[in-house]
Parts: C-alpha cells; structure tokens; sequence
C-alpha cells in the first residue's frame, strides 16, 4: 500500500514538472515576441497606436485577445460550472455589448481621436479639467479590470503548482503562496508593458486570442466526443454532478432567487437587471478597448475590425458552454469548490480530467492542463498589458502632457511617464487583488464594466451627439459616475458583509445590490444633463466641427 502512494506521489511530482516546463515555454515565447516589438518602437504613436498599421483581421483579433479575457475563460466557465443557466448570462451580455459599440462608438472615436478617450472628450471642451476626469475614471476602470486577471492568475499558477488548502509549497502555506503568485505573476505583466507598448502587446494579443480559439475549440471537441456528441446526456450528468438537480438547468440558481421574503426576491431580480445594463452598456465606455479602435488607419477598417471581433468572440462564447457544462459533469462542482471556492479554476480541471480520459493517466493529464493553463496565462497576460497600457497612457497623454505640462512635453517624456505609470498602477492592482481572491473573475470584472458604463459612456455618447453639451457637463457625467459607483460597489455586499465578500469578517454593506449598474448609471446621465444645464458654456462651432470630423474622418489625424 505504502510503495503505491509512493509512486503515485512520484508520478504526481513528475507530471507537476512536466506542467510547469510546458507553461514557462509558452511565457518564454511571448516575451520574446514583446521584446521583439519593442525594438519596432521609436515614437510615442507606435508606442500608443502601435503605428496605426494594423489590418481589420489583426486588429479585430487582437479586440478578442484583448476581450476574452480570464473572466471569459476562467470566470464564465466557472459560474457555468456552478450555477448551469445563470452562468450563461454574462456570455449573452458580453456579446451583445458590442453590438452597442459597434452601433454607437466605434467610428465617430476612430474619425476624432488619437490616443485615448479623452482625446474626443476634450476636443471640444476645456482641456485640462476634462483630461484630468477622463484619466481619472480609466485608471478605476482598469483597476477593477486588472484585480480580476490577477485573481484569476493567482487561482490558476496555485492549481499548476499543485497548492491546495491545507498544504505547504516551498515551506509556504496555501494562502502565502497565492499571495506571492499574485504579486509575481503581477510583477512579470508590468515588465511586458514598460517593454513592448501597443506593438509588443497587440502581437501578444493576436498570438493570445489564437491561442485561445484553438485551445477552446479543442476542449470542446473533447467534451462532446466523450458523450459521443450527445447533448441531453452531456447535460443530465452535469446537472447529476452539481449536486442541484434540475434546478441547474433552469434559471434562478444564482439571480432572480425566488426566496421566503418578497425584498429579498425583488433585490435578486434587480440584481440581474443590474448585471446586464452593466454588462450590455460598458463595452462602449471600456478604456482599453476604445484605444484599439486607434490602432487602424481609417474608420472603415475599424468598422470590419469590430464585425471580425464579434465573430471571434461570439463563437467563444458558445465554447464557454461546453466548457462550464463539461466541467460540472467530468469534474463535479464539489471538486472546482475545493480548489477555488469562486470556481476560477474549472476550465483548467477539465483540461486535466479530459487529459487523463484521452491520453491515459497522469502523465496525459499533466500534458493538457499545462497547455490549457499556459493559454490561460497568455490570456490573461495580454489583456492585463492592454489594460496596463490603457491607463499608463491615459495618464502620461492626457494628465502630464497636457495638464502638468500644458502640451509642451517632449514624446520621450510622456513615453516615460506611460512606463513609470504603469509601473504604480500594477502595484495597486496587485495589493487589492490579494483581498479580492473569494471573488469569481466574471463577476470582478463584471463590476469594472458598471464603472466604465457609469463615469464613461455618458460622456462620449453626450459628447458625441448633444450640441449643447459642455465641459462642466462632461465632468459631472464623469465623476458623478465614477463617484456613484465605486461608492454602492463599497457598501455592497461584495467588499463586506457577506461570506464571499473581500472583507467577510466586516459588515458595513448598506447597498442590497452586488452590481451598482442600475443606479449609478442613469446618476452618470443625470449629472451630465444638470452639469450641463446648470452652465452657460456654448460652443456650437466647435460642435459641428466634431460632428463632421466623427462623420467624415475629415481632419483626423
């Protein structure tokens, strides 16, 4: 008995080794990529725009890599796994959020902007206080946005490295590891950033998002080829598994919980409400992805680059399916909760099961978990360079250059600003995410997505397409926003409270809501208007000029 745990510890060690060698291959490349890029990096446009040379097709994958992000892999796959239905809503919702983007923001920014958001902002209004609100809400967005990759980084390099509750890794207990992963893990993305800017990381991110299709669609291969294509079994047994029964297939298990108290009900069914106006609404107001829009030469392009990206993303989305559906039935949701209470790991404990099931042993096992994993981590490297990136940029163009400096920095300057920047908004991204590890990566990001459709997407509809808007308009719209959010997300139940929040310990939750969409959306809106109303300011010359250059292109640089 004694020399068959022995081997099985031994084979356990080997295939560990075997991941771990695998997954530093996969890191290797893609930081020979960066470094690469970065010697293509000369002026400040490549270094933001990436030289605006990219073609619909790239560009459109690299949206994807820069969207698919460790809540869509990780995260969906997670709720899908543990809640069945419910989980499938924040893929319908990231889906259809593009179609708002496409519709609305995509080519007026592209005809009227250089870098980043603020540049169409302040096109038309006074230019210091404006960039000051705009680089301040891209740098909560992203905040938000980056806590959830590192979760999610920090959830998968624990499962690579085998730490589980209750055990010890290089004499660390499970908890002081996760935290060193995170600030590692951490550390490895702001080195990408201040290396390779927008050239280095949108290579990174059409390698990731091919990566990423490829690895999903595999997996989903493997699910249904398991229950030889048959879907109702494939779903009976995942309903088997979960422990819920039917209840897994139907709606409710997670929004819209039909419980004892008529208020507790109401506020589940609101809280889904919420979810989605975030979800649909934020795309369009999300830094990181409005900078893509930057990186092609015309408004056309930009246009065939978001119908690519949809394509992309939506047939991910579908994988998302198969995965979370697959992982409730091959791996059982008692298992995911095991390693990681908030699920973020049950794409990768799938890869591993199917890898035992199909390439025999643990051996097999070890094979795909470490590709899987290491698609992951490329994943959610790209997107967190391109968040990095969003608001180092965000703070260097729009906050030194033309606030401090008054647009008399030199391009050298403001491209070290963006590396120095960079370097202090990853160190606050990665203390908060040592406190958010209870949270799931869809739901983290889920709340960045509130933020953005809250402080940002009034002021560039507004913008964009009320004559009478003005600069005090825009700064109540964005920090009337930005305010109304962050502060119900605060005094709600994810920061304190409950058993998963970030602080379970405390309770100062007064907010019933776990995703402030609701509220603090139509505030951004209103603040806008009554800014707005409330000011003389009229520039209605200024107006028509944005009007035809979002139009037109005519005048864009």
């Amino acid at each position: 008995m004694h020399s068959h745990t022995l081997a099985a510890e031994v084979s356990t060690s080997t295939s560990r080794g075997l991941t771990i060698t695998l997954f530093l291959v996969f890191v290797a490349i893609t930081l020979a990529i960066t470094i690469w890029a970065s010697r293509q990096t000369k002026t400040a446009t490549d270094f933001y725009a990436g030289g605006r040379q990219f073609s619909g097709f790239q560009n459109g994958m690299a949206i994807g890599g820069d969207y698919m992000s460790a809540a869509s892999f990780l995260g969906i796959a997670g709720l899908i796994a543990l809640y069945g239905y419910d989980g499938f809503l924040y893929s319908i919702g990231f889906l259809v959020a593009w179609l708002v983007a496409l519709l609305l923001v995509a080519e007026y920014l592209r005809n009227s902007g250089r870098y980043t958001m603020a540049d169409v902002l302040a096109f038309r209004m006074r230019q210091r206080p404006v960039r000051t609100a705009a680089s301040a809400s891209t740098i909560v967005v992203s905040i938000f946005y980056l806590i959830a990759q590192m979760v999610g980084a920090g959830a998968l390099v624990s499962l690579l490295l085998g730490i589980k509750p209750d055990t010890t890794f290089l004499g660390m207990d499970a908890d002081t590891a996760k935290v060193a992963t995170i600030i590692l893990v951490g550390a490895l993305m702001i080195v990408y950033v201040i290396v390779g800017g927008m050239k280095g990381t949108t290579y990174v991110q059409i390698v990731k998002a091919f990566m990423l299709m490829t690895g999903a669609l595999l997996m989903t291969i493997l699910v249904l080829a398991h229950y030889k294509f048959n879907l109702s079994q494939l779903l009976g047994d995942a309903a088997q598994q979960s422990g819920k029964g039917d209840a897994f297939l139907e709606p409710g298990l997670r929004y819209g919980v039909e419980s004892a108290s008529a208020s507790a009900t109401f506020y589940s069914k609101m809280d889904l409400l919420s979810l989605g106006i975030a979800l649909v609404l934020g795309t369009a107001g999300l830094p990181h992805i409005l900078t893509r829009f930057y990186t092609v030469p015309t408004s056309k392009i930009a246009r065939k680059s978001v119908l690519w990206a949809i394509g992309i993303i939506g047939t991910f989305y579908l994988f998302t399916l198969a995965l979370g559906f697959g992982a409730a039935a091959l791996v059982g949701s008692a298992n995911i909760t095991a390693q990681d209470k908030a699920g973020n790991t049950a794409a990768p404990q799938l890869a591993q099961a199917l890898g035992v099931d199909y390439l025999g042993g643990e051996t097999g096992g070890a094979v795909l978990l470490a590709v899987i994993a290491a698609v992951a981590f490329a994943t959610i490297l790209a997107v967190v360079a391109g968040l990095t990136l969003a608001s180092s940029s965000s703070v260097a163009h729009d906050f030194y250059a033309n606030v401090i400096r008054r647009g008399e920095a030199s391009e050298r300057d403001e491209v070290r600003v963006a590396r120095i920047s960079a370097l202090v908004i990853g160190a606050v991204a990665i203390a908060l995410s040592i406190f958010a590890q209870s949270l799931n990566v869809a739901f983290l990001v889920a709340l960045a997505f509130a933020v953005a459709a809250s402080a940002n997407l009034p002021a560039i509809l507004y913008s964009l397409f009320w004559r009478r808007f003005n600069t005090s308009g825009a700064l109540w719209s964005i920090y009337g926003g930005l305010i109304a959010a962050v502060v119900l997300v605060f005094f709600s139940p994810v920061v304190s409270g409950s058993a998963t929040a970030m602080f379970p310990d405390h309770d100062w939750h007064f907010f019933p809501l776990s995703n402030p969409g609701i509220i603090s959306i139509p505030i951004g809106f209103l603040c806008g208007w009554i800014g707005t109303v409330i000011s003389k300011e009229d520039d209605s010359a200024k107006y028509a000029e944005l009007e035809v250059r979002s139009l037109t292109g005519h005048g864009a640089h």
